[in-house]
């Protein structure tokens, strides 16, 4: 209701520019809607905006076209008008110098377009990596109804008889090339059989991890992050999200009524389960903090000890998405781990996930979607780690490191920067052993800026030559969902605001301890705070104008989401996830 008690207008009457009359305002309105070859008729329809993020740049979703057709038949099937508008679209592999330096702008142009536009409800399309977070944070500030459709996975390809996808393939076989392995005839070869069509990475990579949360939070139809990209079941998906939309309009279904703690917590159960990737725990800090919810990583933590990993996807396993699809996908895992959900969240369909469970397909044989009492990894996909270098935190993907270097203590080879390392990792006189740490500096939020996914620190050329896979790697930076390795990622504060990264030097000893939860530079108090007074007003260039002066000034780190300050809700609700008493899983 209105200030003075009158129903307040919907549809194509909303939203009215402001010319100081609104009558005229809407007789301007239906003109253009008359030149564009509608009739009045479409004025008494709930209107669904259609968020399109086709690009030529972006190849994760080159079946736009055909979803956003089947999200218009959708809703015209249920008695909506479909109008799609163009947003920002962004590709992992196309978007210099990282995709997470425009995902906030990206949620910018999402959230005021949805505000800006007469849309009742809005479906938001969306598929590489940054592009659902951007969307969801953006769509969480506007407040709108809105339902999310994820583009669908890539299919595998298939290179001398093996079963191939990106991108946990793609770094496999350029570590075998770098090490020497493989020529320079094979590696071009894989290159073409690496990604099987259009459509998000094939492994648990960030792309299919936030399509799986996604689902979990409930902002999506049951059952769809997995059908892969070019099937028809991608579009009946797509078909029914639209005519959900509709749904949506006309209850009024508000994204704050399903985005709750409950919903996030569901979301981070999945993250865990599926041995997903870290960057989802950003975007999910980022997305939970525009609804005011503040990410607790010791809570967290303790959730991840008692949440076993039960997908076998790459780069934790050995499935691809597809295969999780005929496994029975989302609905599957989440009964699996029924008990620790929050069954009373409510989801995009109207009904609880309780509700939607219920109704899920009765599970089957399969190999991907593990028991509880024979899991992938026993529990702790995603470790938080604290100490004297990461006061704020850290974390590591412990499912998918080798386990002989998750209790070490090495002496550690400094990098200063990401261009620092491109000039030195592969010198032939680098000094560096196999049981050295290589540390990695200002590649965080600020420091980058945009915290590129450069904490995937490659192998030294000649220890990879000499047979070396993995290292204990530290950094401020983040690494890509289909990667795995002893990766110790997000160190917070970040070493270019002056986080105790900053301080470390080759040959100090840095002890790591995931059972303890630890990660310690092994140095005292007082030489840490010398070296604090040397390097005081040091501080790297920082961009002076524009869009990147922005970014510096305004970005959080990494416990925060890396979102903007002034994006985030105006008032702190609560932590997520809450405390089991405050939420516990239903019955």
């Amino acid at each position: 209701m209105t200030a003075g008690g009158a129903t307040p207008p919907t549809g194509l009457r909303s939203n009215l520019v402001n010319y100081g009359d609104a009558e005229f305002a809407l007789f301007l309105r239906k003109a253009f809607i008359k030149g564009a070859g509608y009739s009045d008729e479409v004025l008494d329809r709930p209107v669904i905006g259609i968020v399109d993020t086709e690009s030529g740049f972006n190849p994760c979703h080159g079946n736009l076209a055909q979803l956003i057709r089947a999200v218009e038949r959708g809703v015209m099937m249920a008695g909506g008008f479909p109008a799609s508008f163009p947003t920002i679209s962004l590709h992992e592999s196309f978007s210099h110098p990282t995709s997470m330096f425009l995902r906030n702008l990206m949620s910018m142009d999402t959230e005021e377009m949805i505000r800006a536009l007469p849309v009742d409800a809005v479906v938001l399309i969306g598929g590489c990596d940054k592009t659902v977070p951007a969307q969801l944070m953006g769509a969480a500030s506007a407040g709108r109804p809105a339902i999310q459709l994820v583009t669908g996975s890539m299919l595998t390809g298939s290179h001398r008889g093996r079963t191939v996808g990106a991108c946990t393939d793609c770094r496999a076989f350029w570590g075998r090339y770098r090490a020497g392995q493989i020529d320079d005839g094979e590696i071009a070869e894989v290159n073409g059989r690496l990604v099987g069509s259009v459509g998000t990475c094939s492994v648990a990579g960030t792309a299919s991890t936030m399509a799986c949360v996604t689902e979990a939070l409930g902002m999506s139809l049951p059952g769809s992050a997995t059908p892969p990209a070019v099937t028809a079941e991608r579009m009946r998906i797509a078909e029914l999200t639209g005519r959900r939309a509709v749904g949506l309009a006309r209850e009024k279904l508000k994204i704050s009524k399903v985005l709750t703690p409950a919903a996030f917590e569901n979301a981070l159960r999945v993250l865990l389960a599926m041995g997903g990737s870290t960057n989802a725990l950003v975007h999910l800090a980022a997305i939970a903090g525009r609804c005011g919810y503040r990410l607790d990583l010791d809570l967290f933590d303790h959730m991840s000890r008692e949440t076993p990993v039960l997908v076998n996807l790459k780069p934790a396993g050995s499935h691809y998405m597809e295969d999780l699809h005929r496994a029975g996908g989302v609905p599957r895992l989440l009964q699996e781990i029924r008990d620790l959900l929050n069954l009373d969240a409510l989801t995009v369909t109207g009904r609880t996930l309780g509700e939607e469970l219920d109704e899920a397909p009765e599970p089957f044989d399969q190999d991907v979607v593990r028991p509880r009492e024979a899991p992938v990894y026993p529990s702790g996909s995603i470790a938080v780690l604290r100490g004297n270098l990461a006061p704020a935190g850290a974390i590591i993907k412990q499912a998918a490191a080798s386990p002989e270097l998750l209790e070490h203590r090495g002496r550690a080879v400094v990098f200063e920067s990401a261009e620092d390392l491109a000039a030195r990792i592969d010198d032939e006189d680098l000094d560096v052993k196999a049981d050295d740490i290589l540390v990695l500096k200002n590649i965080g939020p600020v420091g980058a800026p945009g915290m590129p996914e450069g904490g995937y620190i490659p192998i030294p050329r000649k220890l990879a030559r000499a047979g070396v896979r993995d290292m204990v790697r530290i950094s401020d930076g983040r690494m890509s969902g289909t990667a795995a390795g002893c990766v110790v990622l997000h160190v917070s504060p970040e070493a270019a605001v002056g986080g105790p990264l900053q301080h470390v030097r080759t040959g100090d000893k840095v002890v790591l301890s995931v059972r303890d939860r630890l990660l310690h530079l092994d140095v005292s108090e007082e030489e840490l705070t010398a070296r604090a007074q040397e390097t005081r007003g040091h501080q790297c260039p920082r961009p002076t104008r524009g869009y990147a002066k922005l970014f510096v000034n305004e970005v959080t780190q990494a416990e925060e989401g890396c979102d903007f300050r002034f994006l985030q809700a105006d008032t702190a609700v609560s932590s997520v996830p809450l405390p089991r008493s405050d939420t516990a899983a239903s019955p």
